[in-house]
């Protein structure tokens, strides 16, 4: 575990949250002199919440990151100064979080606190200014509406393995998969994104929540993009988990969409796939639960590049077990590692050749009182901290015995086509 000597000590915190006009759009908010890590956000359908600044941190790594972030926030709401005109989910101090995929990562996991946080919900909107005891803030952030920089000419390169090499691993997984060594694998692969001019993560942000409004456009910390999959919201005591497995390509007509979509709800494969990763999020989440539902078949969620079959776990919870503690409990599930997931994941560390860093790892945000909402981190892109005009984007597939490389291959085109849209120059 990594603890930075300036995270030792958890900080006092002093927030307050009051109530604002509407500011239309909250992608558009964070102003120009911000640094691209300190930028955070949670976006969908018009709601949720952006921010700027850090008012505190703190990086972890490892097999215990989940843990010691968990303390470490516990530690840091138990003596926050909190004074709000609003009791929404998403007021007062809150912290956002982006880990890392494997406890062998390369990359440090994070929970950053920032300085300013405006949101929207149910017709509300609100700002809320966080500072450290020591340094309380002096006169209230304005807000207004900034547009972001334009993006160079961008180039997209192979990342870890060329489009030959990642088909020729997946034809070996599937080949394992059939020999019985496990039952699924998700495989990921990356691409290198390089822009002639530095990268703003604010038109990314803009774009994302613009296209794909029915996703959560995230940020945190470098690491953003628009997640199709909520890993679980924690609001009252009731979790809700939305899972994500199987997938087809759109083909930019309704109305053959809608055959497509008759064809995935019907197809073996993606069904079977499907089962291990609702299977492997309710038995996760059942020994945290009094009660749950857990729908007996699948619907077919279309998103504007891909469909995929989904299916909403929810239960009530038996304790007041924090959501972030949850998202640990349920990560990895099958709909990003595999089943068993032990199998899974040494084969994703022995074939993809890659450290996913923060890609497939639980993203979002919690409150003082450990309510909050974590997604997946998917269709995604990792900034690089020392070259602005670099990204490294991620999309994977799951691979069962009835997997075909090449059309999986297709599959993840489909699923890099978010982020490098919003990547395209006007």
């Amino acid at each position: 575990m990594t603890f930075p000597l300036a995270d030792a000590t958890p900080p006092t915190l002093v927030a307050r949250t009051t109530q604002i006009p509407d500011p239309i759009d909250l992608s558009l908010l964070v102003p120009d002199d911000v640094a691209p890590q300190d930028i955070v956000c949670w976006l969908r359908g018009g709601e949720g919440l952006i921010g700027w600044g850090r008012a505190a941190s703190i990086t972890t790594s490892g097999a215990d990151r989940f843990d010691a972030a968990t303390q470490w926030w516990q530690d840091v709401a138990a003596s926050a100064v909190v004074r709000t005109d609003l009791d929404l989910p998403g007021t007062g101090p809150i912290a956002f979080g982006t880990f890392a995929f494997s406890r062998r990562s390369g990359q440090t996991s994070t929970l950053v606190v920032p300085e300013v946080v405006v949101g929207r919900r149910e017709g509300r909107c609100w700002i809320t200014q966080i500072a450290t005891a020591d340094r309380l803030p002096g006169t209230p952030a304005r807000v207004e509406r900034h547009e972001p920089r334009t993006t160079g000419e961008t180039a997209f390169e192979s990342g870890s393995l060329s489009r030959d090499e990642w088909a020729h691993a997946v034809a070996e997984s599937v080949q394992r998969i059939q020999h019985g060594d496990l039952d699924k694998v998700v495989m990921a692969r990356d691409v290198v994104a390089r822009s002639a001019t530095p990268i703003d993560p604010r038109r990314l942000l803009h774009r994302l929540s613009q296209t794909y409004s029915n996703t959560w456009t995230f940020a945190v910390d470098g690491m953003l993009g628009a997640t199709p999959e909520m890993l679980l919201r924690r609001e009252k005591g009731l979790v809700t988990s939305r899972v994500l497995a199987g997938t087809i390509r759109r083909s930019g007509d309704d109305e053959h969409d809608l055959g497509l979509a008759a064809g995935l709800a019907r197809s073996s494969k993606d069904l079977e796939e499907h089962e291990y990763a609702v299977r492997s999020v309710a038995e996760a989440l059942r020994p945290h639960c009094k009660s749950m539902n857990v729908p007996e078949s699948p619907f077919v969620l279309h998103l504007p590049n891909v469909m995929h079959l989904a299916t909403d776990v929810t239960g009530v919870l038996r304790n007041g077990t924090p959501s972030l503690a949850l998202a640990a409990a349920l990560h990895p599930s099958a709909a990003v590692c595999g089943t068993p997931t032990g199998m899974a994941a040494e084969v994703i560390h022995e074939l993809e050749r890659m450290d996913r860093g923060r890609y497939a790892g639980p993203v979002g945000w919690l409150d003082v009182d450990g309510d909050g909402e974590w997604g997946i981190a998917l269709r995604s892109g990792m900034l690089d901290p020392e070259d602005p005009c670099r990204i490294r984007l991620f999309a994977g597939c799951g691979i069962v015995a009835g997997s075909i490389p090449e059309a999986e291959l297709a599959e993840s085109d489909a699923k890099l086509l978010p982020m490098r849209s919003a990547l395209a120059d006007d």
